[in-house]
């Protein structure tokens, strides 16, 4: 902690100085709210709780757990202390959560009740977690996070700096494998800055907390309108009925939006006939038509963007209006240049990878030196995004590279190598390529194209139920055709391009 450091913890002790008595957070299933005060003493209490347990700088804790206030509070304890927090996407199979978490080896793993289960199945996989605590009381003689409460509220600081680690989020499997990307504290409050100068946050503003804490947009969100002096309104999980109550109730200003959360709240006011006329700000990724209507509806303004949790979630951003369908400029700390495969800066116009840097790119991946490596080589983070400016700076963006190719369904990322993996482990699929195809309401679907195993009448449902057993149901495929045979390309590969063409559709 030097002259010219400032951490996420830094931010606390700031905002509990000059916001103290306003309202920082509201939890929507019971009604619990902490000023930015109480925010303070909590994260103080607990952090002084995980000292008494052993936890020291550097080191990890994971959370598995839905969106709550003492979520919220970790993420603080573990930046006054200089740990690392690990979010766990409870989404995720069980063989999911445990290389995860044994990527990243925390000591104490937090987790709400309804994934005791789920961790007793893989216990004795886990060597590196010591303590296992429950985010909520269950009664069954596990150690609680209110114990943790119990402590002293006045915490002696550890130096920390601004560049020091602060949240490993894992990323979609490429080659079959998560990446853990390191963000640092400078990651999370340059992002807080842009988004707070771009939306014209005040202390006025409401945020609906409906993107898991697991995810960099539904961080990022919450850190910024905290950042801001704002409101911060938690939903454990998304209910359009219950978010369009919340909205109309607590005059919700802004939101992050994923197809197809828009869309349902719009439905719920409709058929309930209540106002959410105060939701002036929406970021994200969402159908024409979707953000055209809200904006009819409300007078409000859709955020477009690109970015990913390598680039602490933007590097592009702009309003739908400014430029329908594009992802918006580079942001105001940002340097965003198209290459070829040879990294040499694409002409206006042409399609390239998208690179950046500045303060808004991560730290590497968790433990992957070469990955890294290559990743910034030349100076430059590599997305493996592809994309086009136009004349006027505005950013275009033109799907994966073919070795990197992603599926994005409902936000989500899905790596086709992942899911084409888990299906070929079925005996009856002797060849498949997964690939996206339009989808009208999570608007990118998953589609696997299939051979069958000689004399075998595997049907698309079973197969599909196949994979939701052994990887996250998010990554199942939506569709599956069988065929007599793929495309093959002269040297005897499947070729991607022509089966995508062929049976590129959603049937």
């Amino acid at each position: 902690m030097g002259l010219y450091d400032f951490t996420f913890y830094d931010l606390i002790n700031r905002n509990a100085a000059i916001y103290r008595s306003h309202p920082a957070w509201y939890e929507a299933d019971d009604g619990r709210e902490l000023n930015f005060g109480q925010v303070k003493e909590h994260v103080d209490r607990v952090a002084n709780g995980l000292r008494k347990l052993g936890l020291k700088k550097g080191q990890r804790l994971a959370v598995l757990g839905k969106n709550s206030l003492e979520y919220f509070i970790l993420y603080g304890a573990a930046a006054a202390l200089g740990c690392i927090l690990l979010p766990i996407n409870w989404r995720l199979s069980a063989d999911e959560v445990a290389h995860n978490l044994n990527d990243c080896e925390p000591k104490i793993l937090f987790m709400d009740p309804e994934f005791q289960d789920l961790i007793d199945g893989i216990q004795d996989q886990l060597e590196s977690i010591k303590t296992y605590v429950h985010l909520k009381t269950n009664g069954d003689h596990q150690m609680e996070f209110s114990a943790l409460l119990n402590n002293p509220p006045v915490f002696e600081p550890t130096a920390v700096a601004n560049d020091d680690g602060f949240v490993i989020i894992h990323t979609a499997a490429v080659a079959g494998r998560p990446r853990g990307a390191l963000l640092s504290h400078s990651n999370v409050l340059c992002a807080n800055m842009h988004l707070n100068y771009l939306f014209h946050l005040t202390g006025e503003d409401v945020h609906l907390n409906l993107l898991p804490l697991f995810h960099v947009g539904g961080l990022f969100m919450a850190t910024n309108a905290f950042h801001a002096g704002a409101l911060n309104i938690n939903m454990p999980k998304f209910d359009a009925g219950k978010a369009v109550d919340l909205i109309q109730a607590k005059k919700v200003t802004l939101l992050f939006d994923f197809a197809p959360i828009l869309g349902s709240i719009m439905e719920a006011s409709e058929k309930s006939d209540k106002n959410i006329q105060s939701l002036q700000a929406v970021l994200g990724l969402e159908a024409p038509e979707t953000i055209e209507k809200y904006q009819k509806l409300t007078g409000g303004t859709f955020f477009c963007m690109y970015g990913q949790t390598e680039t602490s979630c933007l590097a592009t951003l702009g309003t739908y209006n400014d430029r329908p369908g594009s992802a918006g400029k580079p942001i105001q700390l940002a340097e965003v240049r198209l290459v070829d495969d040879y990294d040499r800066p694409v002409p206006v116009g042409q399609v390239g990878e998208i690179t950046m840097k500045g303060p808004m790119v991560f730290k590497g991946y968790w433990n992957l030196p070469e990955d890294n490596k290559d990743t910034f080589r030349g100076g430059w983070h590599h997305t493996g995004d592809l994309g086009r400016f136009d004349e006027d700076g505005y950013l275009w963006y033109a799907g994966r590279k073919a070795e990197k190719e992603l599926i994005k369904p409902g936000g989500e990322n899905v790596y086709p190598a992942e899911v084409e993996k888990t299906i070929l482990e079925h005996p009856d699929v002797s060849e498949t390529i997964v690939f996206g195809v339009p989808d009208p309401k999570w608007k990118e679907g998953i589609k696997a194209v299939c051979v069958r195993a000689s004399g075998s009448n595997l049907t698309a449902e079973a197969l599909i139920e196949f994979v939701a057993q052994r990887i996250a149901r998010y990554k199942k495929p939506h569709i599956v055709e069988f065929v007599e045979t793929l495309p093959k390309t002269p040297d005897g590969l499947i070729d991607r391009v022509a089966v995508k063409q062929k049976y590129g559709d959603a049937h």
